[in-house]
């Protein structure tokens, strides 16, 4: 099976082969944005993604064989232009975790699970949207698309050690109350639907 990086060298000749990446990782892209913007915007920031990745197939980096970092990173500088909408959808996750804490319906142990995790969201959402841009960005590369740091790195274009840096500020700013060892093993569950976690 061809890598990314082949794919990428035979869409520079061949544009409309440039499809096959788009094949591979708009799942994931998709992903990633809807949970930056919401379902609302993503659709269209999703096109955005790949409209600007394939008129810069020429500049991808061959020393990695995977694309997926280097589209989220222009995933994520697209969703950049979002940020009076991304704030509204954190305001958006609050709201929504408030009023699923209020809901009565299921088993006792149910409700009880979906409180916990309301208030959990409810109580992460404005310290997520209080990070600086760039701290969000490494954040949710992080922990919704699972990125390794080398690959945050590339897809940011920054040092991996500013990469280890933001996370070591990020563990610091999010870790709940009156925790000794920050770690950002409960951010996964907390900010999305509990199947996607973050590593430590």
């Amino acid at each position: 099976m061809s890598t990314d990086s082949d794919i990428l060298r035979r869409a520079e000749r061949t544009p409309q082969v440039f499809a096959e990446v788009f094949d591979r990782h708009a799942g994931a892209v998709e992903s990633f944005l809807r949970r930056r913007l919401g379902a609302d915007a993503a659709e269209d920031a999703l096109s955005e993604t790949f409209l600007v990745a394939f008129r810069r197939r020429g500049s991808f980096d061959h020393a990695w064989e995977s694309a997926r970092p280097w589209l989220l990173g222009i995933a994520a500088r697209v969703a950049a232009k979002h940020r009076a909408a991304e704030a509204k959808h954190w305001r958006a996750v609050e709201a929504s975790a408030a009023r699923e804490e209020r809901a009565t319906s299921g088993g006792i142990e149910e409700a009880a699970g979906r409180v916990d995790a309301a208030a959990a969201i409810r109580a992460l959402a404005p310290r997520i949207a209080a990070l600086s841009a760039k701290e969000r960005d490494t954040l949710l590369l992080y922990a919704w698309s699972g990125l390794l740091p080398d690959e945050i790195a590339q897809a940011l274009n920054i040092p991996v050690g500013t990469v280890w840096s933001r996370l070591h500020r990020i563990r610091r700013k999010l870790a709940p109350p009156g925790s000794n060892v920050a770690r950002l093993t409960w951010i996964g569950k907390e900010m999305g639907d509990g199947t996607v976690g973050a590593r430590a």
